[in-house]
């Protein structure tokens, strides 16, 4: 006879909250069995094993429409199989292609920070006294004090 957990045992076993796991039974990702004696939800390991792949799913941002087209298909039986495997690979496409872009973004961090530990090595290594300059200097250099104050570099190039 098969193993079957309790939904405080599901929660262990899935990280998933019992309210997580009770909004997946509504909107039909899962289905739990029923105990005959007591009514309450029981869950198997193959409940266990297609939580556990919903859980990636949703990590790579399939929309929650699409995972329980999914599971309605995993449901259906082996004559799906061709409609799974377009869905996960029209899924695969978008994870790829969010990674492609994370990966971009990831490279101009990567030269931003490259760039600021030049700057601080250089500033660290050189020292350089500015000249100062009296108020009076300023003013009739005709540089106004909020445009002095307002020099600051916020670019991101």
């Amino acid at each position: 006879m098969e193993k079957r957990l309790s939904i405080q045992q599901m929660v262990i076993a899935t990280g998933l909250s019992a309210h997580t796991l009770r909004y997946y039974e509504r909107i039909g990702l899962i289905q739990p069995g029923r105990d005959h004696s007591s009514g309450y939800r029981s869950y198997t390991d193959q409940d266990v094993n297609v939580i556990e792949f919903i859980k990636r799913l949703r990590a790579t941002g399939m929309p929650v429409r699409e995972m329980v087209r999914y599971t309605d298909l995993l449901r259906q039986g082996e004559t799906t199989i061709a409609a799974r495997l377009d869905l996960l690979k029209q899924h695969r496409r978008r994870v790829e292609d969010a990674q492609r872009e994370a990966d971009q973004h990831l490279a101009a961090i990567t030269a931003k920070i490259a760039y600021y530990q030049a700057l601080h090595a250089q500033s660290v290594h050189t020292t350089v006294s500015l000249p100062t300059c009296s108020e009076e200097e300023h003013a009739e250099q005709g540089v106004a004090q909020e445009e002095r104050d307002n020099a600051t570099d916020y670019s991101w190039t």
